[in-house]
């Protein structure tokens, strides 16, 4: 009977990230840019956000692992991937580590039941989530995409900017959002089963 339980669990939890990856994959395709010269909202990260926190680190690890190769596949390979290392640290790798936010699953929801908001936690795990990402992206920026700087702009200092408006941006997103959101926590992060 044990073993029907954790596969029936199991089985929720990989559904349940098949529906997140869906989610994040397909808002992928709305229109995010802020005006700024790659600066970029993602809406993707806050789906992902909600789930590693709802389902922990090592399931929120692999839904990224899975968005950044199917954005890498329908989308990177339309001129957002110059080569195949530059690729997995953009792709796979940056989007996998969102899954970082999975590190605070268990004290996120020891506060929510325990009647506190969480709202700081969430904002602290989710940051640490928002930076692996965006310093992946800053390290290929630097590396790889430094032909596309302005020409009195050393590279480095360009991938900074972009990606770290890109960081801001997001985290502006997801803080807002988090507000919004605040009275439906319980519902989004404490999982049933």
């Amino acid at each position: 009977m044990i073993d029907k339980a954790n596969s029936q669990d199991s089985l929720i939890v990989l559904t349940e990230g098949a529906i997140i990856t869906a989610l994040a994959m397909g808002l992928s395709y709305v229109p995010h840019s802020t005006g700024v010269s790659s600066v970029e909202f993602v809406y993707g990260l806050i789906p992902m956000s909600i789930y590693a926190l709802r389902r922990g680190l090592k399931p929120g690890l692999m839904a990224g692992l899975v968005w950044g190769l199917l954005d890498m596949f329908l989308r990177g390979l339309g001129g957002g991937v110059l080569n195949p290392l530059q690729g997995f640290v953009e792709y796979p790798l940056a989007f996998g580590v969102v899954g970082l936010i999975g590190l605070g699953s268990v004290r996120v929801q020891r506060a929510i039941r325990d009647g506190k908001s969480g709202l700081g936690l969430i904002i602290f795990y989710s940051a640490i989530g928002f930076l692996a990402k965006y310093f992946l992206h800053f390290i290929a920026g630097g590396i790889y995409w430094g032909s596309y700087a302005p020409k009195s702009m050393n590279p480095w200092i360009y991938s900074l900017v972009i990606n770290g408006g890109s960081f801001i941006a997001n985290m502006i997103m997801l803080i807002v959002l988090a507000i919004l959101l605040n009275r439906i926590f319980k519902q989004l992060i404490i999982p049933r089963n």
